[in-house]
């Protein structure tokens, strides 16, 4: 392995789910965010050496309507820090943290954040926290409402936070329904929360009302990532389309210290952000992945032995082929791994105009 395609050595601890089949590459409600499961493999497979801390437990993912395991309690994901703790095992220079079963779970993951951004005081800039707030997708949640409210005391700790579009409207109070209100939501964010990165995974503009001058022009059938950095003058929002939906869902998973990019090598493509550059390569990358999983699962559908179905009745036969369809939508990671250290840019990164923001938010 060429250590070109590597990227510079980083310890992140991962706080996520997992499952012990394998990860969805569909657009599903229940499986928007990218668990353990898909993240540590990623980041080890590009040189990172990740400690991984489970909040769930589950045989295969929830889009298969059945599933066996446990959901971790705060108390144990507690005790496992407490684990690596004690052995001086927190020399962390990422924390990526994603779905926490509950509000208290939430209150857990925010601890041990806050925990090691006070071990890093004495070295500013060499810890980098990530956080996904997975509440809810496609205008509802699904998770217990008093989840909202615990991200929303936690958020203002960390560096970068990865919503969706339902996300950043719920934290934002602002219903995204055009390009000016999507910049009004994102401006609410940094202030409410004083966060000063954040990339909105999932944004459908081809549905907004579009100013004349707008740059923003998107096909129907695509999702757009907008990422949105503070500076002195105000913040600083780019954005880059996908013609995939499924695709915007696994953009931009870490931004850390010193401009290292986890998830994809650094290339220095795409707008000159970091969270700008992070995302276009992001991108690439699991396009490519996902182009190669659907036509596998194309594959598969096609070759699938569907001989004894007409014997059962129309839900035992529905049943089956909604397990059929998930099994073969998994994503085909380790079998096209050279697509995420080698990524082709296909999604270029766009700066917005001054003209396409609200006024106030320039």
């Amino acid at each position: 392995m060429s250590t070109v395609s590597l990227v510079p050595e980083t310890r992140v601890l991962a706080i996520a789910s997992h499952v012990s089949h394998f990860v969805k590459c569909g657009h599903d409600p229940h499986i928007s965010y990218v668990g353990n499961k898909m993240a540590t493999l990623v980041m080890q497979l590009l040189g990172c050496d990740v400690a991984a801390l489970n909040t769930v437990h589950f045989s295969n993912h929830t889009g298969y309507r059945q599933f066996k395991g446990t959901r971790a309690t705060a108390e144990q994901i507690t005790e496992l820090y407490e684990g690596l703790c004690q052995s001086h095992l927190t020399d962390f220079d990422v924390m990526l943290s994603g779905y926490a079963p509950s509000a208290a779970a939430v209150e857990a993951v925010g601890a041990i954040g806050m925990d090691l951004q006070r071990k890093a005081e004495k070295n500013p800039g060499s810890f980098f926290w990530v956080l996904d707030p997975v509440m809810g997708d496609q205008g509802r949640l699904y998770v217990s409402n008093d989840v909202v409210p615990a991200y929303k005391t936690i958020i203002h700790h960390a560096d970068l936070i990865l919503p969706n579009q339902f996300e950043a409207e719920t934290l934002s109070g602002i219903k995204i329904t055009s390009l000016s209100t999507l910049a009004e939501a994102i401006t609410a964010i940094h202030a409410t929360y004083n966060v000063p990165h954040i990339i909105i995974t999932s944004v459908d503009l081809s549905r907004f009302t579009q100013s004349p001058s707008s740059q923003t022009t998107t096909p129907p059938d695509s999702l757009t990532v907008i990422g949105s950095t503070t500076r002195s003058d105000g913040p600083r929002v780019s954005s880059a389309s996908t013609s995939q939906p499924w695709t915007a869902t696994s953009a931009a998973q870490v931004t850390s210290p010193d401009d290292k990019v986890l998830g994809v090598p650094r290339r220095g493509q795409g707008h000159g952000s970091p969270s700008a550059r992070a995302t276009v390569q992001v991108l690439a990358s699991m396009h490519s992945v996902l182009e190669k999983t659907m036509e596998a699962r194309d594959a598969e559908l096609r070759a699938a032995d569907t001989r004894g179905d007409e014997t059962l009745s129309e839900e035992e036969r529905l049943k089956r082929e909604h397990l059929r369809k998930s099994k073969a939508a998994e994503v085909r990671l380790v079998r096209n791994v050279q697509y995420l250290r080698e990524p082709t840019v296909v999604f270029q990164a766009q700066e917005w105009r001054k003209e396409d923001l609200p006024a106030g938010s320039q």
